[in-house]
């Protein structure tokens, strides 16, 4: 459910060089070839930020690349799945996003209406719009500032109902009156989820398979209900860094994170779906259109802006739409290039080291410009 990726430069790709020594002239003519900039960016991921493992999973037409460094289990040195199931946090967003502007274009939900007209009595300030909570200029505290991380084996199995999750962010100030500002807020989108299952009376998860996965045939994507705490293989090992250690946290009740970032998926079913989205199959050109109106976000990327579960991020061949996610155990981006590239990049850990965010981008840019 991480919101940021730290800035690096447009168009830099870090390249990791191997030390070389010595050796005869004529033994240049033996040398590996140079690694691509998907793979050199992925490998100063893992060799120089530590991350146990990533991997980058490309489509460009009917073409598919996948692209992998590191392990997918410490323990046993187990390769990375090509295609492995993983938690993808804040890519959630965009699903439930898609979901809601479904409802506004056949009429069930308006944009600028007020929450209040569909959850009455939910929130305090009845100014919040729909549009507000998709985009993250309502003003709502966010519930995960508020989790206690100290014991992490107390949040594997405790889980959560949505209304308590906004109820933590309302024991809160709001941090800014509705539409003046932005900031990012894992509250808006429990919020977003509560006022799909009142709209349609029927649970977030099935809403998300009935319209989007079922059709677009993403068999393996899918929202966690409660107690539903395995992650489905294959699959890399998630690890959560605590202790001096690295521990399996690749099971655990991610309704903590719900409609804001409990999406399980495969990087191949993200191509297709951010493939399908920003392709017209999925929202009409005027819904779209309203999902791709940004505000300037502060996402530590000079130029990112945020429309409404989709963001906006410049990188060296122009801007690739999509979304960042994290969650304990998985870090990812997923996302489409200015030629129709699809590329989601996805690490085993999270949190992850400081330099971490801007070396994922890093490997975006790689990865839908290269």
């Amino acid at each position: 459910m991480r919101k940021s990726l730290r800035a690096v430069s447009a168009g830099t790709l870090v390249v990791l060089l191997a030390a070389t020594t010595a050796a005869p002239a004529l033994a240049a003519t033996t040398a590996a070839p140079a690694a691509s900039p998907v793979q050199a960016s992925l490998d100063v991921l893992t060799a120089q930020d530590g991350v146990p493992g990533a991997v980058t999973v490309v489509q460009d037409g009917r073409r598919t690349q996948v692209t992998r460094s590191g392990t997918g289990d410490v323990a046993t040195g187990k390769p990375f799945p090509r295609n492995g199931s993983f938690r993808a946090g804040s890519v959630t967003k965009t699903f439930v996003a898609t979901v809601v502007l479904q409802l506004v274009a056949e009429g069930r939900v308006r944009l600028d209406a007020p929450v209040s007209r569909y959850l009455p009595g939910l929130l305090p300030d009845r100014r919040i719009t729909v549009r507000q909570v998709l985009q993250h200029t309502s003003g709502l505290y966010n519930y995960t500032d508020d989790l206690d991380l100290t014991d992490p084996e107390a949040l594997r199995h405790r889980g959560a109902e949505p209304a308590e999750l906004v109820a933590m962010a309302l024991k809160h100030p709001a941090l800014f009156p509705p539409g003046t500002s932005w900031s990012y807020s894992n509250t808006n989108y429990i919020v977003a989820g509560m006022l799909v299952e009142q709209v349609t009376g029927h649970a977030m998860a099935d809403e998300i398979a009935r319209r989007i996965t079922g059709p677009l045939g993403l068999r393996d994507t899918y929202l966690p209900r409660r107690g539903d705490e395995r992650l489905p293989a294959p699959h890399a090992i998630g690890y959560l860094p605590f202790g001096g250690k690295l521990v399996d946290f690749s099971d655990f009740d991610a309704t903590i994170a719900g409609a804001a970032g409990g999406l399980v998926s495969t990087p191949a079913d993200l191509d297709r779906f951010y493939g399908a989205l920003l392709g017209g199959r999925l929202l009409r050109p005027a819904e779209l259109a309203e999902m791709r109106r940004t505000v300037p976000a502060d996402l530590g990327i000079p130029g990112a802006g945020y429309g409404l579960g989709l963001g906006s991020v410049p990188v060296s061949c122009g801007v690739v739409w999509g979304h960042e996610g994290g969650i304990i155990g998985f870090t990812n981006f997923a996302g489409v290039g200015p030629d129709g590239r699809r590329a989601t990049v996805v690490l085993n850990e999270n949190p992850t080291p400081a330099d971490t965010s801007g070396h994922l981008l890093a490997a975006v840019d790689a990865a839908v410009c290269s």
